[in-house]
């Protein structure tokens, strides 16, 4: 990340972050490339996602790449083939391939290719927004490479195994139609309204207390490593707790006898 520019908000070489009050909105920009990242971009991306979690202000984040060709190819190939490796941050690709604790809400916008990395980025996202022409891929293996940044550990559990391992072992491409039908993209929208449809998934988020959001997005994740229903219901979970003792947590049934909006807090 570089120093702040004249506006005093600081500037990136890779990507480029707005934030619409509590929002926040990554755009990868490398379309030249086709949003494609080296090591240096997804350490870039580590500390823009570090910031997000960081910050009690900024409630539900959006990614999406800039321009209508690709939300993001995966690795530069091409430097890597250079010899431009680098080691990866500890969030993994993108910043949140092996980002497993951030709580809050996370929303892709795709538009374009999302191939390899840039499926696995996406899948890391709570919701998949994806335009008519978007195509999902992890085609790894037709490079000598496996989806190690998720793709073989996230598709196959959240479509059918068969169908996930029909995609991951030919490297096949998806269509944003075929994604919705197998249950991993929640929306299709028309060409270039990638990131309004995202936008609109957000506002119906933020209208939720944030507290509430977070323990629920907690205890559906964790819930799914339990050994048993019965052990994913019983368990209170940190985030459910804190949800538990918060003025939010009074705020929400106040709010709703008296006939108005909930005025929430985050704490």
């Amino acid at each position: 990340m570089s120093e702040p520019n004249q506006a005093g908000q600081p500037g990136y070489q890779f990507c480029s972050v707005e934030d619409e009050g509590r929002l926040r909105i990554v755009t990868i920009n490398r379309p030249q490339v086709m949003n494609a990242l080296t090591s240096e971009a997804s350490h870039e991306l580590h500390a823009v996602w570090n910031e997000f979690a960081a910050r009690d202000d900024l409630w539900v984040g959006i990614l999406t790449g800039a321009g209508d060709r690709a939300f993001s190819a995966g690795n530069d190939l091409k430097a890597q083939a250079a010899g431009k490796r680098g080691p990866r941050p500890p969030s993994g690709f993108g910043g949140l391939a092996m980002r497993y604790d951030l709580d809050k809400p996370l929303i892709a916008a795709v538009n374009g290719i999302a191939m390899g990395g840039g499926f696995e980025m996406a899948l890391a996202c709570d919701i998949i927004v994806a335009a008519e022409n978007a195509v999902f891929a992890l085609p790894e293996p037709r490079v000598g490479l496996i989806a190690g940044g998720g793709g073989v550990h996230r598709l196959p559990r959240m479509i059918p195994q068969k169908i996930a391992l029909g995609i991951i072992l030919t490297g096949r491409r998806v269509s944003a139609q075929e994604g919705k039908s197998l249950g991993f993209v929640n929306e299709v929208v028309a060409p270039g309204e990638a990131l309004a449809g995202a936008k609109r998934w957000a506002q119906q988020i933020l209208e939720c207390s944030p507290l509430a959001v977070r323990a629920s997005k907690e205890a559906a994740y964790r819930g799914l490593d339990a050994a048993s229903l019965e052990e994913a219901m019983t368990t209170v979970f940190p985030m459910q707790q804190r949800n538990l003792e918060s003025q939010d947590y009074l705020e929400g049934p106040r709010a709703f006898a008296e006939k108005r909006k909930p005025n929430w807090q985050n704490k």
